[in-house]
């Protein structure tokens, strides 16, 4: 997303979070009521365009969103949407991207107030490596052509009868209508967005044996203090790290594991 973008998704957060800020407002149904204009706006490029078209008036577009929308969602979300059209865009897609992830973001909200925001990110990222971990069950939730009742059923076969309301909605979200984007990629988006939100760090660690709640305390306060911030973990047991612990944040890579090590033996005797 180019900078010119970038500065107008950046202004409807700002008014995305003034709107869940409101007493009474429900994170989540502002969420759905944003994905709903996302499909709308996706099934209709005339319609993106004209939203988007930098030679159209700025009021005029405004007036486009209310004569759409009107009787339809909230007026408060109306309101967003009116000040987002009336906003500069660099490609028309950026408009209904930058809505998807407000919608994200509104349905994490929902977490927060409910005191689930920790739930939904580990629900997020469980359904991640199970899908991981089956070939065949990722191609049939990629599968485009694959009907959606039958892609519907498999999300309810996966999903715990006691996940999270929040993670239900955004793994069926990235499940049914992904726009295109890997599925993987889409449901990390969110984990991503959850701990931004909340002005954490997302800590992928690798670790041959489960960690037990002291240790998973004991890392996350060591790498809260050597980051600066609060640090979420996302632990996952993989039997090939041999022992010891692999860590990722972002680009960058702590690793101590023993199959590591194993590797730099292994390079210096080939030398």
């Amino acid at each position: 997303m180019q900078g010119v973008s970038r500065e107008s998704l950046a202004t409807a957060e700002e008014q995305l979070d003034a709107l869940l800020a409101t007493a009474g407002t429900d994170g989540t149904a502002v969420g759905q009521a944003l994905f709903a204009v996302v499909d709308l706006l996706d099934a209709n490029v005339s319609l993106r365009r004209a939203l988007t078209d930098p030679s159209n008036e700025a009021d005029a577009k405004a007036g486009l969103i209310g004569r759409l929308l009107d009787g339809k969602v909230s007026a408060d979300v109306v309101t967003l949407l009116s000040g987002m059209a009336r906003s500069r865009w660099s490609r028309a897609r950026d408009l209904s991207d930058s809505i998807e992830k407000l919608g994200s973001s509104a349905i994490i909200a929902g977490a927060e107030a409910g005191d689930r925001a920790d739930r939904v990110e580990d629900e997020l990222f469980r359904f991640e490596r199970i899908v991981d971990a089956d070939p065949e069950l990722a191609r049939a939730l990629a599968d485009r052509a694959a009907p959606e009742a039958s892609k519907s059923a498999l999300v309810d076969e996966l999903i715990s009868a006691k996940a999270a309301p929040e993670a239900v909605v955004l793994i069926r979200r990235a499940v049914l209508n992904g726009r295109g984007q890997n599925l993987d990629r889409a449901l990390d988006a969110n984990v991503q967005l959850a701990a931004t939100r909340r002005d954490k760090l997302v800590a992928h660690v690798r670790v041959a044996l489960p960690l037990e709640d002291d240790q998973r305390a004991r890392l996350a306060a060591a790498l809260t203090t050597l980051y600066g911030k609060r640090v979420h973990l996302n632990v996952d047991v993989d039997p090939s790290v041999l022992g010891g612990i692999r860590v990722e944040i972002g680009d960058e890579v702590l690793d101590g594991t023993v199959s590591r090590r194993l590797d730099d033996v292994r390079r210096q005797l080939s030398r």
